[in-house]
């Protein structure tokens, strides 16, 4: 890790990888009194907001523009039937 950052002074650097060969930094410091628990829900927490494991699982396997418009038919179709479900 280059950014001179160690576990052992409560920052935990986490490197994401992103689209377009970007990367994102995700990191959590221990609060004064705060348990490990706590620590890991809040970092839980800040990777659900921040949208990183929904990207990364959408761009796990390459999909072509007409393989994404498939499924994006598939979803809607589907969720729709939910709604007419529903009503």
């Amino acid at each position: 890790m280059a950014s001179g950052h160690t576990w052992a002074d409560g920052n935990w650097p986490v490197y994401v990888p992103r689209m377009c060969w970007s990367v994102m930094s995700l990191g959590v410091s221990i609060r004064e009194g705060e348990s490990q628990d706590s620590l890991l829900r809040r970092f839980q927490r800040m990777v659900q907001m921040s949208g990183v494991l929904r990207e990364a699982k959408a761009h796990r396997h390459f999909l072509s523009k007409g393989e994404t418009a498939r499924l994006k038919a598939k979803k809607s179709a589907r969720r729709k039937q939910k709604q007419s479900v529903r009503s």
